[in-house]
């Protein structure tokens, strides 16, 4: 393949799981902004309000973690495209829903592709992309889900005060579908294919699952990167969470201002997962993350012991940057952590574990919220973020192996310049 066709089709393939990428970040945000409208027509309860979206997030655990074993056995790119017919169609199919568990039935099953993209089209970009920028250009996908929900709230402040909910979930439709037609001829990453060859030239069953718990060395890194997703996640969609209301109840923050702060936190977190994902290409990923994870916990008890109504804002800005940084290195370097053979499986299936830790933090968090203040239950965070910080800078190396080799018994020259081991077998 000539450089010119490889500069083309890594640009591809980032453009278009790009494009996925803002809009699974709008499916999730539409359905967040949609809720109280949906609520009031169907008459549904708080609690079957919330369930509606712990339907999405069961369905996401469990799509994660089939579409990561699925990526390796019959393709990233088949994955991929599959799993944005599923969520697109599904976002689309709810402008007819009519009852609760209409919509319950959908959003489980569009988790599935919503997780699927995320899990496996980050590792299939993480096989195409140069070695020499894949931080920086994951660290702008990874921005694009944030993006997703920029777009969404856009949207809603315009559709749905004027139309209603309904025309809300068609507005899917059209970038997904973009979306199939810029994957239309797209392969799986050359290395994907030569691994494919050796499974078929060795006669021998390939379990993914087993393999992982075979080898002692995946085994240890796929634990470590379980535990990290866990505390990852508890602390970002803790942040998610609750950040609004301590503004609101702790701080004194007026409701109209809340909303500028938390879009001016979320614009933030946009260039933080860039600026994040760039300077791993410079410093190396493990830097960055333990740098970026550690100094977010620290600013969490800042921010409790010094917020005030009047700074705020710039308080926001600052942590925003922070809190969202560990997300735009987490897919390189998951990505470069794990073999060929079994690197879907261990990426979607590590990260998401990690939901556990997602499920999990509104609740504890409310609990401890309840029983003492929010600013105690968000401390909790800060502990959440160190965790992130600790486990990889002690238990998993930079660059372990690269994405892009195409041979598993000696590494690649790409791999020896940037001193990863070879794809083991």
């Amino acid at each position: 393949m000539t450089s010119a066709k490889k500069e083309k089709s890594w640009v591809m393939v980032v453009g278009a799981i790009l494009l996925g990428l803002i809009v699974d970040g709008m499916d999730l945000q539409m359905l967040s902004l949609a809720l109280p409208s949906i609520m009031k027509e169907l008459k549904l309860s708080n609690v079957s309000g919330g369930a509606l979206s712990t339907l999405t997030l069961a369905g996401m655990g469990c799509g994660g973690i089939l579409a990561g074993w699925l990526s390796d056995r019959v393709g990233r790119t088949r994955v991929v495209f599959w799993s944005i017919v599923v969520f697109s169609s599904g976002t689309g199919l709810i402008a007819f829903c009519h009852t609760f568990w209409q919509i319950g039935l959908i959003r489980f099953l569009s988790g599935f592709g919503v997780a699927a993209l995320y899990s496996v089209g980050l590792t299939l970009a993480a096989e195409y992309v140069p070695a020499k920028r894949r931080g920086t250009i994951l660290g702008i996908m990874q921005a694009g889900w944030s993006l997703g929900y920029v777009f969404a709230g856009l949207l809603s402040s315009y559709i749905l005060p004027a139309i209603g909910w309904r025309p809300l979930f068609l507005c899917a439709i059209v970038p997904g579908a973009i979306t199939l037609l810029m994957l239309r001829g797209l392969e799986d990453s050359p290395s994907w294919f030569a691994h494919r060859e050796e499974r078929r030239l060795a006669g021998k069953k390939h379990n993914e699952f087993a393999s992982i718990w075979a080898d002692k060395s995946v085994r240890k890194i796929f634990i470590a990167w379980s535990l990290t997703a866990i505390a990852l996640q508890f602390g970002y969609y803790g942040v998610n969470t609750w950040l609004p209301s301590y503004m609101v109840k702790e701080l004194g923050v007026n409701l109209k201002n809340m909303g500028w702060y938390v879009a001016s936190t979320y614009a933030a977190t946009v260039i933080g997962k860039i600026i994040a994902g760039s300077l791993t290409d410079y410093f190396g990923r493990r830097a960055i993350w333990a740098a970026t994870s550690i100094s977010t916990a620290i600013a969490i008890p800042v921010i409790i012991h010094y917020a005030n109504a009047g700074n705020v804002a710039v308080l926001m800005l600052i942590f925003g940057l922070l809190f969202g940084a560990p997300m735009g290195i987490n897919s390189t370097y998951l990505a470069e952590s794990f073999p060929t053979s079994v690197r879907g499986t261990c990426v979607a299936t590590s990260y998401n574990i990690g939901r556990i830790g997602s499920m999990s933090s509104p609740l504890m968090i409310g609990y401890v919220s309840t029983n003492f203040s929010i600013a105690y239950g968000l401390a909790l965070l800060g502990i959440a973020y160190a965790i992130t910080g600790i486990i990889p800078a002690l238990f998993i190396r930079d660059r372990m192996y690269d994405p892009q080799a195409l041979r598993t018994v000696e590494p690649s020259p790409v791999a020896e310049n940037m001193k990863m081991a070879p794809e083991a077998a």
